[in-house]
């Protein structure tokens, strides 16, 4: 049923005009958000990684008539979990916006998502935290994701590959200090790489 859902909202987005199709691939991280946001982190000992793709729909370009742009997304992920526990399959659902700017004669996008993670397994490092820090565990928890990619087609002067992001995104799920079945303190964070197209 979790792959039966998540194709027929990224097929729907296929089929429509002015959507994305990104495929990404990452590690955990030891570091909290805002160390990370510091550019304090740290790659988890537990060596787990993670790697998905996303199938997004454009809802709105330049809103406001500002560089702003804004996505509805679907996504699925699967967590590797090693040696650990078996791997572990997250559903997302997300709004993400877009800030545009110009840079070197490139497109550089910051991003900001938020929405709905579910995993129909508990993660490996959100069991370990949890543990460490007497909290609970949930399967579904608010989705964090801040990223920033540039325009490869511009930076090489090709023109099929315009519209073809290369970036890091930072993929955070968290409680929402207790808003989500009472996970006050535990969550995860990885880093990730990924190419997405825009069509």
């Amino acid at each position: 049923m979790k792959y039966i859902i998540f194709i027929f909202i990224t097929c729907s987005a296929l089929f429509a005009q002015n959507y994305s199709v990104r495929g990404a691939y990452g590690y955990a991280d030891s570091a909290d958000l805002g160390q990370m946001l510091s550019f304090n982190g740290e790659p988890h000992p537990s060596g787990v990684k993670v790697f998905g793709v996303d199938g997004g729909y454009e809802v709105s370009e330049d809103f406001l008539d500002l560089p702003w742009d804004f996505e509805l997304k679907s996504s699925l992920y699967r967590y590797l979990e090693q040696e650990h526990q078996d791997d572990v399959t997250e559903v997302l659902f997300y709004i993400k916006g877009y800030i545009k700017f110009d840079f070197l004669s490139n497109q550089v996008r910051l991003g900001v998502g938020e929405g709905v993670s579910y995993t129909f397994d508990i993660i490996y490092i959100e069991k370990l935290e949890a543990q460490e820090k007497k909290d609970n565990n949930s399967n579904i928890l608010n989705y964090l994701e801040f990223s920033l990619d540039f325009d490869m087609g511009k930076l090489l002067h090709v023109e099929p590959m315009k519209q073809l992001f290369l970036g890091y995104a930072l993929k955070h799920r968290s409680g929402i200090f207790g808003l989500y079945n009472d996970v006050k303190k535990g969550g995860s964070n990885y880093n990730m790489f990924y190419l997405e197209k825009k069509f």
